[in-house]
């Protein structure tokens, strides 16, 4: 694992996504760091409440999610994500998902955000 790259304590919002994912600008993930593993709760937009898990090798992440939004269905699914350092410091991820509960995938970004 690099000691450039770390997630923990980090707060981004997803900044673009495709059609069927549920996840937007108003989706904000609060992320821990443990070593390579990583942890995120997230909610807003259309989902109330969501948990990842994953791994983090500082410059990929391999993570699982399970989510429910606002019309209470529930959903899960696996994501990889290219994790980059802007150049202010924050945090870009260009992530690559497909839900597993259902059909769909495609490719979304989230960013650093202030929290």
């Amino acid at each position: 694992m690099t000691d450039e790259i770390s997630l923990d304590g980090r707060t981004l919002a997803g900044v673009a996504n495709e059609e069927g994912g549920e996840v937007g600008a108003d989706t904000v993930f609060h992320f821990e760091q443990n070593g390579e593993r990583i942890y995120a709760n997230y909610s807003g937009g259309t989902v109330v409440d969501g948990h990842l898990v994953g791994t983090f090798d500082g410059k990929q992440w391999d993570i699982r999610y399970a989510q429910i939004n606002t019309e209470s269905e529930t959903a899960t699914g696996h994501s990889i994500g290219d994790v980059e350092l802007l150049d202010d410091g924050r945090i870009r991820v260009e992530d690559e998902w497909e839900w597993e509960s259902k059909s769909g995938k495609g490719e979304s970004v989230h960013e650093e955000v202030d929290q």
